[in-house]
């Protein structure tokens, strides 16, 4: 009498939990991750509109405040060529300024801001998820 060849179906059961298990863990942090990811190209618009901030201030003595928009020559920004963050605003009073963003795509539920002022380093913080 010849051996069947091929797997139990305790050894099939065995493989399909093994790899229910490392789904388990493995897609919430592949979420988490992306988020992250998708969220530093935010963090590098505000950067940029900080830096672009400061310059103006130093020049011109003042904070340039900026309606929701993509490009501004002023600052010398343009977020067209962002993949999740392509617009920014700036509200600003006498002493500082607050810049936000939102993300589009699947980055729409990221929202940042940064609050800034000539002296103090800036904070960056995330809203939404």
């Amino acid at each position: 009498m010849k051996k069947a060849k091929g797997f139990t179906l305790v050894e099939l059961i065995i493989v399909l939990v093994i790899i229910c298990v490392l789904t388990i863990i493995a897609v919430p942090m592949y979420k988490s991750n992306t988020r992250r990811a998708m969220a530093t190209e935010g963090k590098a618009l505000l950067a940029l509109v900080n830096t672009a901030q400061k310059i103006h201030f130093a020049e011109h003595g003042s904070f340039l405040a900026v309606p929701e928009t993509s490009v501004n020559t002023d600052l010398d920004i343009d977020a067209r060529g962002n993949k999740y963050f392509t617009s920014f605003s700036v509200t600003v009073n006498s002493t500082s300024f607050a810049a936000a963003t939102t993300g589009t795509g699947k980055a729409s539920r990221i929202s940042l801001s940064l609050t800034g002022n000539i002296a103090e380093q800036p904070v960056i913080k995330e809203a939404g998820y």
